[in-house]
């Protein structure tokens, strides 16, 4: 087992071998500011309905032999949007996760090997929301309805390039705020 190790401050416990993006900036500790709010309740609301969701289907399915098909419709939009919405909040508060085999044994590429991870990420967001744009457009566009509940499907497929636009202006923000 990996023991547990705390780091002063508010933040949660760290795993040895992992550690935060960075230091949470002092003028706004990480998780207090509205958008991070904002963001926990969302993330928190996705995983309640989530829940209710799979109970109801699955005392259904139980009682009755019949099966909610267009729960997991709702179900998976809602994962990407969870899913999202954590990535934002992870990158503004810096608690990704990092691999540090070689920062623990050159510690002097630390600040290189976070500024490379953040653009790595700035580029893969970036695509994913130029892509799911395209593909919420095309979605809108032909008119395209969901299998089960036969609405819009870019009612669903919009939410990933928001969201991933989200993403790209917190780390924008955050390459903004490392560079003074």
């Amino acid at each position: 087992s990996v023991p547990l190790q705390r780091r002063s401050g508010p933040t949660a416990p760290v795993l040895h071998g992992i550690f935060p993006m960075s230091e949470p900036d002092s003028s706004t500790p990480a998780g207090h500011s509205p958008l991070a709010r904002v963001e926990r309740f969302l993330m928190a609301a996705s995983m309640g309905v989530l829940c209710l969701l799979t109970m109801a289907n699955v005392l259904v399915r139980y009682f009755t032999d019949f099966s909610f098909a267009f729960t997991e419709e709702i179900s998976v939009a809602l994962l990407v949007v969870m899913t999202l919405v954590g990535a934002s909040h992870a990158f503004a508060s810096r608690h990704h996760i990092a691999i540090t085999f070689f920062i623990d044994r050159r510690p002097a590429l630390k600040t290189a090997a976070r500024r490379f991870a953040e653009l790595c990420s700035l580029a893969m967001f970036g695509l994913l929301a130029w892509y799911g744009v395209r593909m919420a457009w095309d979605d809108y566009r032909f008119e395209v309805t969901s299998p089960s509940l036969g609405v819009p499907q870019w009612w669903y497929t919009v939410w990933l390039p928001l969201l991933s636009i989200l993403i790209v202006l917190r780390l924008v923000a955050l390459l903004l705020r490392r560079a003074d």
